[in-house]
C-alpha cells in the first residue's frame, strides 16, 4: 500500500472507521469471532485457535518496559464501542491500547505508575486494567463480557488488579497530588475520524487540570516497530494467506471480470484462512485505475490488453500484511507493460539489498528510498522522452504490524525485528499502464528475511502461473453483470 505520508488522501479505512455502539452492534466482534472460530474447527485446530492473544508475560513486558521510561502515571483508552453506530459496524480496539493489555473489548483504560518523585512514597499496585461494568442487557444481545468482578479476572487479563472505570478519576486525582506530570496520547495535528484522542486527551486535562500532560504516542510507537517472535508469527499468519490470496488472483485472471469480483474472492480467502478483515480497503485497478495509487472504487470491467494493479492484504490476529502484484489480463505483458514492469522490479531488488540493520527507509548513509528512487530515475523514458522518476510518486516502504502503516520515525535506522514494506512504483496516466510490487520485509541480524517471498515477481514466473489457470477453467464462462 503506497506510503500515506506522500498518499494522505486514503489511510488505513477499515482500521478507522465502522465502531459500533452497544445499541446498534447486534453481531459483536466476540460473537462473529466465535462464529468463525467454531467454523474453522471443521478445518483444523492450529487454524481455530489462531485468533487468540498473545500471552499474558507479553503485554506484562512491554507495560513494564514503557513504564521504566515514564516518569509521571500512564493511562491509555481503548475505544468506547460507540465510535460508529451503524449497524453493521464491527468493532476493533485501539491499536495502542491492545499492544499494552490484549484486551479487545469496549470500554476500557490501562493505568501505569511509574516509582513516585524524590520525597514522595507510594503504595499499592502500579498497574491497573479500568472495565465497565457488566450490562445483561448488552450481553444478551451480544454475548458475556469480562466485568471488573469476574472470578479469575486477574489471571484472564494478566493484570494484578482489576478495577471498574468509574474509579479511575478518583484515582488520577489522588495521584495529582504526587505527580507534576501525566502521559496519554495526545492526538496529532490531523485526528482522522472519530476525535478519539482528543476526547480522552481533553478528559484527562479537565480531571487533572493542574497537571503536565505529555503525550507518550512517540515511546509506544518506538517499542511497536521491533516486533517479537509472536508477534512475527501472527504476521506471517497475515501474509500466508494473503499469498494465497494473490496467487488465486494470478490464477484467475483474465479480460471480461470486474475489479470488484477479484477483490471478493481474495477477501473470501483472507476470511476462510483466519483473517478478522482486510488491512486496509483493497486496490484493484485495471487500465487508466492502476495509475491511482488508493483507487477503491472496484466497478471497472477488465480489459484484454489491460494491466491490473493487485494491492490487497489480510489482517489476522491483529497483525496486517501489505502485498501488492501487478498482472496483465490477459495472461502476457506487452513489451511497453514488460519494461515498466522489470524497471519497478528491478528498483525493488536495488532496495532489497540494502535491507539490513543501519540502513534507513529516509535519510542516512544506506537511504533505502533515494536507492530505489535513483534507479526508477536513470531507466526507461516516458513517451516524451523524459525520466520516468517523476511518475513514481509516492514513498517506498513504510513499518508495518498492529497498523499497515505503523507507526515510529521511518528515519530510525533499522534494527532486527522491525518489518517494512518495499514498493516502489510507476504510474503513467497518459499511458493506462501503472506498475506497483509490494514485499514484506523482516530485518534481521545480519539483512534481512522477505516473508513474502513464496509469491512470485518475476514476469516468466508469473506469466506462467497465469497461463496454468487458464487452462484451467473455460474462457467463456459467464462472469458478472451483462
Amino acid at each position: 500500500m503506497a506510503h500515506r505520508s506522500e498518499c494522505p488522501s486514503k489511510m488505513n479505512v477499515t482500521n478507522t472507521k465502522f465502531r459500533p455502539g452497544p445499541e446498534f452492534r447486534f453481531l459483536s466482534s466476540r460473537a462473529t469471532h466465535l462464529t468463525l472460530l467454531l467454523a474453522l474447527a471443521l478445518v483444523g485446530a492450529t487454524v481455530a485457535t489462531a485468533r487468540f492473544r498473545q500471552p499474558n508475560e507479553e503485554y506484562r513486558a512491554r507495560r513494564a518496559k514503557l513504564t521504566s521510561q515514564l516518569d509521571g502515571p500512564l493511562v491509555v483508552f481503548g475505544y468506547s464501542g460507540n465510535e460508529d453506530p451503524s449497524e453493521f459496524a464491527v468493532f476493533f480496539q485501539e491499536k495502542n491500547f491492545y499492544y499494552l493489555t490484549g484486551d479487545d473489548e469496549p470500554g476500557g483504560a490501562v493505568l501505569l505508575i511509574p516509582d513516585p518523585p524524590a520525597g514522595k512514597s507510594l503504595t499499592g499496585p502500579r498497574e491497573i486494567l479500568y472495565l465497565p461494568p457488566r450490562n445483561p442487557a448488552i450481553e444478551h444481545w451480544e454475548g458475556p463480557r469480562m466485568g471488573p468482578d469476574d472470578p479469575g479476572i486477574a489471571e484472564k487479563t494478566g493484570f494484578a488488579k482489576v478495577e471498574v472505570f468509574a474509579n479511575l478519576r478518583g484515582k488520577l486525582e489522588d495521584l495529582a497530588r504526587i505527580y507534576p506530570t501525566f502521559y496519554t496520547l495526545l492526538p496529532g495535528q490531523q485526528e482522522e475520524g472519530y476525535p478519539h484522542l482528543r476526547n480522552w486527551s481533553d478528559w484527562l486535562k479537565r480531571t487533572v487540570p493542574g497537571a503536565n500532560i505529555r503525550d507518550a504516542g512517540p515511546m509506544i510507537a518506538a517499542m511497536r516497530q521491533v516486533k517479537s517472535p509472536s508477534e512475527l508469527a501472527l504476521m506471517q499468519k497475515a501474509i500466508d494467506a494473503s499469498i494465497d490470496a494473490h496467487l488465486d488472483a494470478m490464477k484467475r485472471m483474465r479480460p471480461g471480470l470486474f475489479e470488484y469480483q477479484v477483490a471478493a474472492r481474495m477477501k473470501e480467502i483472507h476470511e476462510f484462512e483466519g483473517c478478522s478483515r482486510e488491512s486496509y480497503a483493497p486496490i484493484v485497478g485495471t487500465g487508466f485505475n492502476s495509475t491511482v495509487l488508493h483507487y477503491s472504487t472496484l466497478d471497472a470491467q477488465i480489459k484484454d490488453g489491460d494491466i491490473v494493479v493487485l494491492d490487497v492484504g489480510g489482517e489476522y490476529g491483529g497483525y496486517a500484511a501489505d502485498i501488492t502484484r501487478t498482472l496483465p489480463a490477459n495472461g502476457k505483458f506487452t513489451p511497453r507493460q514488460r519494461e515498466i514492469y522489470e524497471i519497478v522490479l528491478a528498483a525493488q531488488n536495488a532496495a532489497l539489498a540494502e535491507v539490513k540493520p543501519g540502513a534507513t527507509i529516509y535519510g542516512g548513509a544506506i537511504n533505502l528510498n533515494a536507492i530505489a528512487r535513483q534507479y526508477i530515475s536513470t531507466h526507461g523514458k516516458d513517451l516524451h522522452g523524459q525520466p520516468l522518476g517523476q511518475y513514481f510518486i509516492h514513498g517506498l516502504s513504510h513499518h508495518l504490524g498492529l497498523d499497515v502503516h505503523d507507526p515510529g520515525s521511518t528515519s530510525r535506522p533499522l534494527e532486527p525485528g522491525m518489518v517494512i514494506t518495499i514498493e516502489p512504483g510507476i504510474y503513467i496516466p497518459e499511458e493506462n499502464l501503472g506498475v506497483r510490487i509490494e514485499d514484506d520485509v523482516l530485518v534481521t541480524n545480519d539483512g534481512h528475511e522477505q516473508l513474502t517471498a513464496r509469491l512470485p515477481r518475476g514476469v516468466d514466473e508469473i506469466e506462467k502461473i497465469m497461463a496454468a489457470g487458464a487452462q484451467e477453467k473455460p474462457q467463456n464462462a459467464q462472469i458478472g453483470p451483462d
